[in-house]
C-alpha cells in the first residue's frame, strides 16, 4: 500500500513545488485535455502521445517524483489491460479491417488495431497517473484548498459554500495516504494473527477481506471524529471571514510554465484540427506490410 503515492505531498524545494497552486490546477486541466484529444491517423497519434509522455517525464524529473512509485502503481493495471484486449478482440470497432490481420487463433483473425487501441488507452492512463502524481506530490493540501477555493469564488455570488467544498476535497485527498498506511498496518496485524490474504478459496478470501474492511471503517470514522474535534477546539468556523498567513502570488516562473503548457496544448490542438487535411502514411502498418488504416 505504501507504493501508491496519490495524495502524498513530498516537501521538496523544486521549481514545480514553488508554482502557484492556482496555476498548477489550470495547467493540469490543460494537460489532461491534451491527453484525451485524439487524431484519426495512427502515426500522428503515436507521435503526439510520445511527445506528451516525454514532456511529463521532464516534469516528473523537475518535481522529483519517484518513477519507482509510478511503476509500482502500474502493477495493478495488468488485469485491466487484459480485459481491454479481450474486448477489442471480440468486439472490433469501426476501424476494423480484415486486411490488417496480425495472426490467427484457429480461424479467428486478431487485428493490429486491437493492439494499438489497448496500447493507446494504457499510455493515456499512465500519463493521467503521472499528472496526478505531479500535482499531489508538489502541492500541499492547504495550498490545494486555496487554489480550488479561488476557482470556486465566483460561485459565492449564488451562496455556494466554496470554502467548505474546497476544504472537504482537500481533507479527502489528505486522507488517502493516511488510509493506505492504515490499511497496510491492519493487513500486517491480521496476517500476524493467521489471516491469509493471498491463498484460499472464495469464502476464505471474502472472510479475510471482511476482517480488513471492518477495522478500516472503524479507524476511518475514529480519525474523522478526532479531526472534527481538533478543528472545533481550534475555533474553526467555515462561515466566518478568514485571513491567511500565506498570500498566493503569480510570479514570472508561473507565467513561463503557463506559456509552455499553452504552447503544448496549442500544438496538440493544431494537430487535431488539421490532421485530416494533411496526407500522411501510417508507418506503423507500413512496417508490418499492411495497408494504412486511413
Amino acid at each position: 500500500m505504501n507504493n501508491l503515492t496519490f495524495g502524498r505531498f513530498t516537501p521538496f524545494n523544486t521549481v514545480v513545488h514553488r508554482l502557484d497552486p492556482r496555476n498548477k490546477i489550470f495547467l493540469v486541466i490543460l494537460l489532461m485535455v491534451s491527453i484525451f484529444l485524439k487524431v484519426d491517423v495512427w502515426s500522428t497519434t503515436l507521435i503526439m502521445s510520445a511527445f506528451l509522455l516525454f514532456i511529463l517525464i521532464i516534469f516528473m524529473l523537475l518535481a522529483r517524483v519517484s518513477f519507482i512509485s509510478l511503476f509500482k502503481s502500474l502493477k495493478t493495471m495488468w488485469m485491466l489491460l487484459i480485459f481491454l484486449f479481450i474486448i477489442y478482440i471480440f468486439i472490433p470497432n469501426a476501424t476494423y479491417n480484415p486486411e490488417h490481420i496480425a495472426f490467427y487463433i484457429g480461424t479467428y483473425g486478431i487485428n493490429y488495431d486491437a493492439f494499438f487501441q489497448v496500447g493507446y488507452i494504457f499510455i493515456r492512463i499512465v500519463m493521467m497517473l503521472m499528472i496526478t502524481m505531479i500535482l499531489t506530490s508538489t502541492t500541499s493540501p492547504m495550498n490545494l484548498t486555496y487554489g480550488l477555493e479561488w476557482y470556486m469564488s465566483p460561485l459565492k455570488l449564488v451562496k455556494f459554500p466554496a470554502h467548505i467544498v474546497a476544504m472537504t476535497l482537500s481533507i479527502a485527498l489528505r486522507f488517502i495516504p493516511t488510509l493506505l498506511d492504515e490499511t497496510d498496518r491492519i493487513i500486517k496485524a491480521q496476517s500476524s494473527r493467521g489471516v491469509d490474504f493471498q491463498r484460499g478459496g472464495f469464502i476464505k478470501r471474502f472472510g479475510a477481506i471482511i476482517s480488513l474492511i471492518i477495522p478500516l471503517f472503524v479507524s476511518a470514522i475514529n480519525r474523522s471524529e478526532e479531526l472534527s474535534n481538533a478543528m472545533e477546539a481550534r475555533g474553526y468556523d467555515p462561515y466566518a471571514k478568514r485571513s491567511r498567513y500565506r498570500i498566493l502570488k503569480f510570479h514570472w516562473k508561473d507565467l513561463f510554465a503557463l506559456i509552455l503548457v499553452l504552447a503544448i496544448f496549442g500544438g496538440v490542438l493544431t494537430l487535431v484540427i488539421y490532421d485530416k487535411n494533411v496526407a500522411q502514411v501510417d508507418f506503423i502498418f507500413w512496417i508490418f506490410g499492411a495497408k494504412p488504416l486511413f
